[in-house]
């Protein structure tokens, strides 16, 4: 059975792609996060509570796994290359990482440069981009709960005009990849409603 792997499982991007992931598919989910312990048991889950820091228990974590889907906050960069370094160590190399959008100034009538509190976003997409994995990163607007799945995606470089996406979608997004693992590969996209 194919193998998703979710870090930041306890937040709440994180739990809705798995709802999302063990509803409408039969993929088997391992759940990274440092208080995963305290998520519910389910069917087809193996949970690992720990941090990205802790290097073999991440690798183990990823080890098998057909997609490696990221969605933190805190310290990006580094969690980013304590990622990709575990994915090149057991050799996995479908990543999709959640970032923010705006990191590029793209949000129409902004005037910012991705500077700031984005900085770190721009950062780890960087980071990403230049990690020889078969990445899609994705940057979404503001996140709500908004039961639709309705999304476009905006490719690095364009205009955004959007501003919201609800979690849902992104987690549609994100099972779609993992069905079709050779979609959006090498593509770093806005995803707004």
């Amino acid at each position: 059975m194919a193998k998703v792997t979710i870090i930041g499982a306890t937040g709440s991007l994180g739990r809705v792609t798995t709802q999302t992931l063990l509803s409408e598919t039969d993929f088997d989910l391992t759940l990274f996060s440092r208080s995963a312990n305290h998520l519910p048991d389910y069917p087809r889950v193996q949970k690992v509570g720990a941090s990205t820091s802790e290097a073999s228990k991440l690798a183990t974590a990823i080890e098998g796994s057909q997609l490696v889907f990221v969605a933190l906050s805190g310290d990006l960069p580094k969690m980013a290359e304590q990622i990709i370094t575990a994915m090149k160590k057991v050799g996995v190399k479908r990543l999709v990482f959640i970032c923010s959008y705006g990191i590029y100034g793209e949000i129409a009538g902004s005037t910012g440069n991705g500077g700031g509190i984005l900085r770190p976003y721009r950062q780890a997409a960087d980071i990403v981009e230049a990690s020889g994995l078969d990445y899609t990163i994705l940057r979404p607007g503001w996140f709500d709960n908004g039961d639709d799945t309705d999304y476009q995606l905006i490719p690095k470089g364009e205009v955004i005009y959007g501003n919201t996406i609800s979690r849902k979608a992104i987690a549609e997004v994100v099972k779609q990849i993992a069905e079709n693992p050779h979609l959006y590969v090498k593509q770093n996209l806005g995803i707004v409603r």
